[in-house]
């Protein structure tokens, strides 16, 4: 038995209500080869070509206008389908999905999740971790209850999304007693030259240092940029650099990495985003969340 791959048939679907991958693209939150590779494999599953091209868009084929048709209906009914059950509803959903952007912090998700763990009733949580672009485009697909992120859904996109900010606090600095020791004193001047581990330049917190170090006129030394935030904690851990983190999770940086402060600065805030496609959240487990967030973790 063939099965069809509904994340091609959105993508499409997408592409072809837009009339053009760019502005499809924009919509989804993914780069456009990406968006064509994945329609170039629906048609390879479905052995028809689906788009030609009619001068600087696209156009339906015959074949591609029953796909679109049909497109059409199964994520209508499937939207109806979520609206019926969300009516029916008279108790709390024993099962949260959640997509969470790589780019935060694990310690923060936990954090962020935990009123879950601690409720009355036994929920399932179901977590999935991925770049943001594919996650909001899973959220369309009513795949996620919500998605957590560092950074808000611009206003731009027309995917129906809607920005819950959770928080946002000031940045610590930390480091080995060693570096602490040499950099501490004149802070934020003495990090100037420091030698400095950094997240890389696809995060929000990475585009607010580079700006807030231009302004106050230093340039550390960068020594490692680092993708991943827990491993971005080993190298500090190893005494490689001073890194940079939410100050929220500083009791817990100092006690498992064993690293002090060099230095904060709420110059540079990092903010936590909560994105569903409500506008009023509804769901009694996403509006834990956020009441938490904003009354104890942020307060």
């Amino acid at each position: 038995m063939d099965w069809l791959n509904y994340h091609h048939l959105l993508y499409f679907y997408s592409v072809a209500r837009e009339g053009s991958v760019k502005r499809a693209s924009e919509v989804l939150h993914l780069a456009q080869p990406t968006l064509s590779g994945q329609i170039r494999k629906l048609e390879e599953a479905l052995g028809e070509k689906l788009f030609r091209r009619r001068g600087r868009g696209l156009e339906l084929t015959p074949a591609g206008q029953v796909v679109y048709d049909y497109a059409a209906s199964i994520f209508t009914l499937g939207d109806e389908m979520v609206t019926v059950l969300r009516g029916q509803r008279t108790s709390r959903p024993s099962r949260l999905v959640v997509g969470i952007s790589d780019t935060v912090p694990k310690l923060i998700s936990y954090k962020l999740l935990e009123p879950i763990l601690r409720a009355e009733e036994p929920v399932q949580l179901v977590l999935k971790e991925g770049k943001t672009d594919a996650l909001l485009a899973d959220l369309a697909l009513q795949s996620f209850d919500l998605v957590l992120t560092d950074a808000p859904v611009g206003t731009h996109v027309r995917v129906r999304a809607y920005n819950h900010l959770l928080g946002e606090c000031g940045i610590t600095f930390f480091a080995s007693p060693e570096l602490v020791e040499r950099h501490r004193s004149g802070f934020p001047g003495s990090l100037d030259g420091a030698p400095m581990l950094l997240p890389t330049d696809n995060t929000m917190l990475r585009r607010s240092l580079d700006q807030w170090f231009h302004e106050i006129g230093i340039q550390p030394r960068i020594v490692a940029e680092i993708e991943d935030s827990a491993l971005l904690k080993v190298f500090g851990h190893n005494g490689e650099g001073i890194f940079p983190a939410p100050e929220i999770m500083g009791p817990q940086i100092r006690s498992q990495h064993h690293v002090r402060s060099v230095g904060f600065t709420g110059a540079v805030q990092e903010r936590f985003y909560a994105i569903t496609v409500e506008r009023r959240i509804q769901n009694p487990l996403v509006a834990s969340i956020t009441k938490s967030a904003r009354d104890t973790l942020f307060s």
